[in-house]
């Protein structure tokens, strides 16, 4: 008899430690979705017509080759979250070697995933 109690005793705490086990990883996914809701929301507020300065509220720059017109940004909160961007320059368009605040979103990508560049 003290066996067979035993025995549920030690069921039952392990059973409750899954069920504890399983309630933190769901609240952890929650706070994943809701991050993940929060950043897309935050990403999708730039839009075509924007400026440069606008875009570096949301994002900065990566490494890798880029050009005045077509650059890689990254999410200013997740170095892995990504879009790719073209401009229209404004003022001087002729100098590729200037990044004005001014120039013109023409083209943004939708947010991808990928790892860092770093040169």
């Amino acid at each position: 008899m003290k066996t067979a109690t035993l025995f549920i005793a030690v069921v039952l705490i392990s059973l409750c430690g899954f069920i504890s086990l399983s309630s933190s990883a769901s609240s952890r996914m929650e706070t994943h979705d809701e991050w993940i809701a929060k950043s897309l929301r935050a990403i999708e507020v730039v839009k075509v017509g924007m400026t440069r300065a606008d875009l570096g509220k949301v994002f900065t720059t990566e490494g890798g080759l880029s050009t005045r017109t077509q650059q890689r940004f990254v999410y200013r909160e997740c170095r892995y979250i990504k879009v790719d961007v073209e401009f229209e320059a404004v003022g001087e368009p002729k100098n590729q070697t200037i990044l004005p605040p001014e120039d013109k979103i023409r083209k943004i990508s939708k947010p991808f995933l990928e790892w860092s560049i770093i040169d």
